[in-house]
């Protein structure tokens, strides 16, 4: 995505977000996210799908699609995309991909404008975040919001469905997880996950990161027809004269038509 950046203050710790993926508190947030997209993915159908973002991993690799590409800012074996000027024609992606690009892009909402357009009627918008309202967002508030992902823009939710309702998407699913804290330390975060199950009970808005399932919808017209009014059309219209289905008799007549269609007998 050419719409990412880099604050002032991130200059230490991790340099990229994939960076930050490979700490041990990166792995803890990363293992979540690749069951939720493994699962997701592969339950939507289609022929193109596109993964912005993070080529580094894989989130596509449990899709069924034919088709699928990676597209980010870096070079390399990923397609060179921007994330709010893609070079793809409209309504040509069955499946998208957005894993953390809207808190580290310029224009977030340019980016889901660009998601409206490249996505094909019923296609389907998967996008994963970082919950301001969790206790990883209260980190980033009480922290120097050094290094990532503490300096991206975090995107409440509620945010993220009003701009999704704006451009005709439909929630269709989504999840909460990593409610534990954002602690350094492998052995620290393994012992605090019972609070996932516990998070998903009795806590769900507040994982740290939440996952979003929106499809593109595309009102259909009906035409609506104006209702015939009976008496006016007996009015307009002339009626045909009732036929006589009696059998004539040995003695009828015999009729033929003047010029001033009169009837008469001959």
């Amino acid at each position: 995505m050419n719409g990412s950046y880099v604050s002032p203050d991130c200059k230490s710790t991790a340099e990229s977000l994939s960076e930050w993926f490979s700490s041990d508190q990166g792995c803890y947030v990363l293992e979540r996210e690749l069951i939720w997209f493994d699962k997701t993915v592969n339950d939507i159908f289609g022929y193109n799908a596109l993964q912005l973002g993070l080529p580094e991993h894989d989130f596509l690799r449990n899709s069924r699609i034919p088709l699928r590409f990676t597209g980010a800012d870096q070079t390399g074996s990923a397609v060179r995309l921007c994330g709010d000027e893609l070079p793809i024609a409209s309504a040509s992606l069955d499946l998208l991909l957005l894993p953390h690009v809207l808190e580290f892009g310029q224009h977030p909402h340019a980016i889901l404008r660009e998601a409206e357009r490249v996505l094909m009627p019923e296609g389907s918008l998967l996008i994963s975040g970082f919950n301001p309202h969790s206790l990883w967002g209260l980190h980033r508030a009480l922290g120097r919001r050094n290094g990532y992902p503490w300096c991206g823009h975090f995107i409440a939710l509620s945010r993220i469905k009003d701009w999704l309702a704006l451009l005709g998407f439909e929630m269709a699913g989504g999840r909460f997880a990593a409610y534990a804290p954002p602690f350094h330390q492998k052995k620290w975060l393994e012992r605090s996950d019972f609070m996932e199950a516990a998070g998903d009970r009795w806590w769900a808005v507040s994982g740290g990161v939440y996952f979003v399932h929106a499809i593109k919808r595309v009102p259909g017209m009906r035409l609506i027809k104006p209702r015939w009014n009976k008496n006016l059309v007996r009015k307009l219209l002339p009626v045909a004269p009732k036929l006589n289905n009696t059998r004539p008799h040995s003695g009828c007549q015999n009729f033929e038509f003047s010029d001033d269609v009169n009837v008469r007998a001959k």
